[in-house]
Parts: C-alpha cells; structure tokens; sequence
C-alpha cells in the first residue's frame, strides 16, 4: 500500500541529493517518476531541482493554486506513474498536502515530500504542519550545526551575516541567507535567553 512520507530537515541536510537519488533509483528500473518544485523558487531558473552537490533534474513547477491530484491523475492515466517526489515541501498548501494524500490514497503511488518543518522564526510552514499532520511516515535528516551538534533550526542572516529576526515567512536564498544551526546557536544568534521574553511575535 502507497505511503505519503515527508523528509524534513535544516537547510542544507542534502534533501534535493536524496530526492534525486530516489527518483533515480526507480527509473534505473524503467519506473516512471513525476517531480514536483514550487513555482515560487526560481533560483535555478524554474522547474528544475539541483543539489548543492551537483546533481540535477527537470521537474513540474507546482503553483499554491494548482492542483496535484488531477495533475497526477491526468499523467498517471496517460503513463503509470511509480512515484511523486516533491521538492521545498514547505511550500505546499495545505490542501496540496491533503491532494498528496489522495494520490496515495486512491491511485496508489507513493508520495516523497522533501522540505524545511520551521522557518526562520522556528514556526511551522503551512505545508509542513500538515505533512506532519497527514503523513504516514516522518524522516529526520540531519546536518550539523557549526559546533557540531544536530542543526535542527534555520537562521536568516543579511548581507553582513546578522541574524535576522522579523520579515516575510517565505524569502528564497541559499548559503547567503540562511544556516543552519542547533537551537542554542540559533538562540545566541538572536540573544535569546529562557528569561527573555518570546522571541518572535505570534
């Protein structure tokens, strides 16, 4: 039976690595796969997914207003699909999470979410609260923290490397905005303490 599983990480824990890594290791067996980007992230010039290792491949780009059941379900009646691999999970909308769950559901192909739990404010993105909701499995991936402990937090950083505290939940970037850090880093970084107030309004 299909499951809709959900790869979380920091950044920079190699999600789009082992995306593609899967999606590979099911057409090396003449398996059929369909990969999915948020049109929101145009950093490698739009449907296209890339690793920070090199690694790359073509994919659909997925809009908040689309919907993934009936892409699915058109490509899937056209050319059996083996499985959906979706990349920046974050970014799905709820509902795209609960399509995600009928694609396992009722045509039986097993979906692949890769993405961020927390952002910069260490609050949940909307798709990530739901995978982690409707998921039947969940998948820590992990990555260090600079002292070498489990980065589990995502740091904004501007242009002289200050931590960033307030702004848009959703601004693309890479290695020049963000890092990833374990949660008393992130907490220094902002000069947060357990007697300071709370750290970001709600």
């Amino acid at each position: 039976m299909a499951k809709l599983y959900f790869y979380y990480s920091a950044m920079n824990a190699g999600k789009s690595t082992v995306l593609l890594q899967s999606s590979y290791n099911y057409r090396e067996r003449g398996m059929r796969t369909l990969l999915f980007t948020p049109a929101i992230d145009t950093r490698y010039g739009g449907a296209r997914i890339e690793s920070r290792i090199g690694l790359r491949s073509g994919a659909t780009s997925l809009s908040a207003g689309d919907n993934l059941l009936a892409r699915v379900r058109t490509e899937h009646a056209a050319d059996p699909v083996a499985c959906v691999l979706i990349d920046e999970a974050q970014f799905l909308t709820p509902e795209q999470v609960w399509q995600a769950s009928e694609i396992t559901d009722a045509l039986d192909i097993p979906v692949l979410c890769y993405g961020l739990r927390t952002d910069f404010q260490a609050k949940l993105f909307p798709g990530s609260g739901a995978l982690l909701g409707l998921a039947d499995t969940l998948v820590e991936l992990k990555t260090i923290c600079h002292c070498g402990r489990k980065a589990t937090m995502n740091l904004r950083v501007d242009a002289a490397g200050h931590a960033v505290r307030e702004g848009a939940q959703v601004e693309i970037g890479g290695n020049d905005r963000y890092v990833a850090m374990c949660r008393k880093h992130f907490k220094e970084a902002h000069h947060l303490s357990i007697q300071s107030r709370a750290p970001f309004s709600p």
